[in-house]
């Protein structure tokens, strides 16, 4: 039997005999065992005995082992948690109001401006990137000033009240105006909310389940309120989604005044308008983990926008398809992402968060080049179906873990400016590829569309692996 000794050459404890060969001593330089625990599990011990080195090891202090089943918790665990339950179920109803309104604001548009219908959302849709770009910050840069609770729900009131105006404009620059203030509000509230779930849930892989929990709420988002629009103008005429809308944002005040929200930790730092509006950018830009997730964001983008700008125009001009074509499309998309969300809870206890995140990052290019291959070659409808699933896996395996980047690399009282600034620049990436997908394809015909598009994308996989250092988490 071998055993540690002091730094004099003494042994630190005999059990039984001295073993043939006598005993084995450590040299001096080597670190003495500091404590009972250390020294038992340094030495063999016969199977007599197992039961005494669990007893001594537990009494310094180690915790008690825990199951599997008690590690790997199901990721609806977290909803256990009332204030996270509440926030959790205002966030879907929210969303699914705002669905609801998505569908109905084209039926306006179409209303207001007939055959110019496109140009009215598309300059909708503009504003609300301007507004996320511009807005955010400048009034997140301030949120955390506020008691989070009150400006949750004010922000959610604002937005009730803009769709409540909705139905009754009849003119198009005042449908500019309401989505303005009604994105602005937006920009204001997502990342504030964003910002209050690390503080409810501080433990991460609690925190992690919440973030998958958040991402599957988006894709069903996507799913249900396009099929609960329909179902309800079988019904009802499309202004009175409008109400659903409204009553989607009172049932998430109301469930937000329901608990009590924390308040982000107190910033040493000095206040003033320039330093509140531009900390989190600052901070976010100085991080070298964070500057990654900001290539990662591009890449994401790249690969995203040529999902939601081009698949109609894949689905019904390409190959003449139906609108039912394009939901079980934009269903594979969805599908895809939420298996990855179901799955990451779990994938990111044992593989660090760098290395799922460039590789499917890495993916997202590899996947856009093999379409691209596959376009030429004419087999569209299986390969784009094949495309679409594996884009929505490895958008969901770079999107989810973003949370936990940030709560990790920024101090709790820091955390609302850098969810904010992750809000901003994120949507700066979209709003260059959003453009540059939908002017492409008529320019440069599809194949030429993907190709650049790939090439951005594992561009921004590349910038990301050499910005973010390998010894990072």
């Amino acid at each position: 039997m071998t055993v540690e000794a002091d730094g004099a050459g003494e042994p630190i404890q005999k059990f039984g005999q001295e073993p043939p060969g006598g005993w084995r001593f450590a040299r001096p330089t080597e670190a003495r065992a500091t404590s009972v625990s250390e020294v038992y599990a340094t030495v063999p011990v016969p199977q007599w005995a197992s039961w005494l080195r669990r007893l001594l090891t537990r009494s310094a202090g180690s915790p008690p082992s825990i199951s599997c089943a008690q590690q790997n918790s199901s990721m609806f665990s977290v909803l256990a948690d009332r204030t996270y339950r509440h926030l959790f179920c205002a966030q879907v109803i929210a969303l699914v109001g705002t669905g609801l309104m998505t569908v109905a604001l084209g039926l306006l548009a179409y209303k207001i401006a007939a055959d110019k219908a496109g140009a009215v959302l598309g300059t909708a849709l503009a504003i609300k990137m301007v507004a996320y770009v511009g807005v955010a910050p400048v009034i997140g840069g301030f949120a955390n000033l506020l008691p989070r609770r009150a400006f949750l729900v004010t922000m959610d009131l604002v937005r009730a009240a803009v769709a409540l105006a909705l139905p009754f404009v009849d003119r198009v620059w005042q449908v500019y105006v309401l989505i303005f203030v009604l994105q602005a509000a937006s920009a204001a509230f997502t990342p504030t909310f964003q910002a209050t779930i690390p503080d409810i849930l501080p433990e991460e892989g609690a925190y992690t389940r919440a973030l998958s929990l958040s991402r599957l709420a988006y894709d069903m988002e996507n799913l249900i309120s396009p099929m609960l629009a329909a179902a309800l103008l079988a019904l009802i005429s499309f202004n009175w989604l409008f109400v659903g809308t409204v009553v989607g944002f009172l049932c998430s005040a109301a469930l937000v005044m329901s608990v009590t929200v924390p308040q982000a930790a107190p910033s040493q730092r000095k206040s003033g308008i320039y330093d509140n509006t531009t900390r989190g950018i600052r901070i976010y830009l100085g991080t070298p983990r964070l500057c990654g997730l900001l290539a990662l964001n591009l890449a994401v983008a790249a690969a995203g926008a040529m999902v939601i700008v081009n698949s109609v125009f894949v689905v019904k001009g390409v190959l003449g398809g139906s609108d039912r074509d394009l939901a079980i499309a934009l269903a594979c998309f969805g599908g895809g992402s939420m298996t990855a969300a179901l799955l990451l809870p779990k994938l990111l206890e044992r593989v660090a968060d760098r290395t799922v995140m460039l590789l499917a990052a890495t993916a997202l290019g590899v996947v856009l080049t093999a379409f691209a291959g596959v376009v030429s070659i004419g087999s569209l409808w299986p390969g784009l179906l094949v495309a679409w699933t594996l884009l929505g896996v490895a958008n969901s395996a770079v999107t989810t873990p973003s949370g936990r980047l940030l709560r990790r690399s920024v101090h709790p009282a820091d955390r609302p400016a850098a969810f904010v600034a992750q809000f901003a620049l994120s949507h700066v990436c979209w709003l260059l590829t959003y453009p540059l997908a939908g002017w492409l394809v008529p320019v440069a015909g599809l194949v030429a569309t993907l190709v650049v598009l790939a090439v951005l994308t594992l561009a921004g996989a590349i910038a990301a692996a050499w910005l973010w250092p390998a010894t990072d988490p």
